[in-house]
């Protein structure tokens, strides 16, 4: 379904696919005159820095990405393309000490997402959407969330979204949003929705489903890998990461991970997401024509 809002001036789109996708799709999320933030004075195309920003598809099929407030967290948020604005929940406002105006809103010194794109000073609403309540209440998403990045934060990059990939491509625009209008005290649970949300909550509780179920995010190896004849084969590899405490080396190939044959680096993929942190991960490798059994103590990533 396709919607637009003329207030934000925001092309919204809206999707539902399931996490084996094999074809790419792309999504670029573009606002009304955006296209000519990217020329310089001189009328030439800017330097734009790109960040990979890990994500996973919830229960629901939203998309979840981890960020840091102030240094603080890391929270779950989702990414809401028809969002006006950035909502932190009440909760996670009152343990970073965030103050709000008499309008809701705050003021983040530090943004950041994990993969690094950052924004400074970002407009947050500190309350609670009536979907963040109903989903967490119900436990749809599988993970707690804290909060929707929405238009204000969202419109500052290019997005491209391919879910063949473990990470969006978030490049960085030279574009400043203007405020969102028309979001005064409550409007996260205007007209009786809010109530929905308490009934969902009750819902949940007598289901015996969890409103904070626990929260298992893939471990980290830090490698980048590349497809290869009979297995992948390890592109790069992050300096001081699991994967190279453990001794990979560009080159390597790894043919089997945790004892299952792996047929493309999407493979790869899959399996490690299955696989939280402090995970012995056992990897076969072949390196220089010889193979090996390596062990690799995945870390948090974030």
């Amino acid at each position: 379904m396709t919607a637009y809002n003329d207030e934000i001036g925001l092309r919204s789109l809206y999707f539902n696919l399931p996490v084996g996708l094999s074809m790419k799709f792309f999504l670029t999320i573009v606002s009304l005159g955006l296209t000519t933030s990217l020329l310089a004075d001189d009328g030439k195309k800017s330097e734009a820095t790109t960040f990979n920003v890990p994500y996973r598809l919830t229960a629901t099929q939203h998309v979840l990405v981890r960020a840091k407030i102030n240094g603080k967290g890391p929270f779950n948020f989702i990414l809401d393309t028809g969002a006006p604005a950035l909502f932190v929940s009440t909760a996670v406002g009152k343990k970073l000490g965030l103050t709000a105006d008499k309008s809701g809103w705050a003021t983040l010194d530090r943004f950041a997402l994990e993969g690094g794109a950052v924004v400074i000073k970002a407009t947050a609403r500190i309350e609670d959407p009536f979907q963040l309540e109903g989903m967490n209440g119900l436990g749809l998403a599988g993970a707690h969330l804290d909060g929707i990045i929405g238009y204000n934060v969202l419109a500052r990059f290019r997005i491209e979204f391919d879910f063949t990939k473990d990470k969006l491509a978030f490049t960085a625009l030279d574009y400043d949003p203007p405020p969102p209008q028309g979001l005064g005290t409550g409007a996260g649970a205007a007209g009786g929705l809010d109530t929905m949300a308490a009934v969902m909550k009750f819902i949940g509780g007598f289901l015996g489903q969890k409103a904070e179920p626990e929260i298992i995010l893939p471990g980290f190896f830090g490698l980048q890998l590349s497809e290869a004849k009979d297995g992948v084969q390890v592109k790069s590899v992050l300096a001081k990461s699991p994967a190279a405490m453990a001794g990979l080396q560009p080159g390597d190939r790894i043919t089997h991970l945790q004892r299952k044959k792996l047929a493309s680096a999407a493979d790869f993929r899959r399996q490690a997401s299955k696989l939280p942190a402090g995970t012995a991960a056992q990897l076969t490798i072949v390196s220089h024509e010889k193979t090996s059994e390596v062990t690799v103590q995945l870390a948090k990533g974030f």
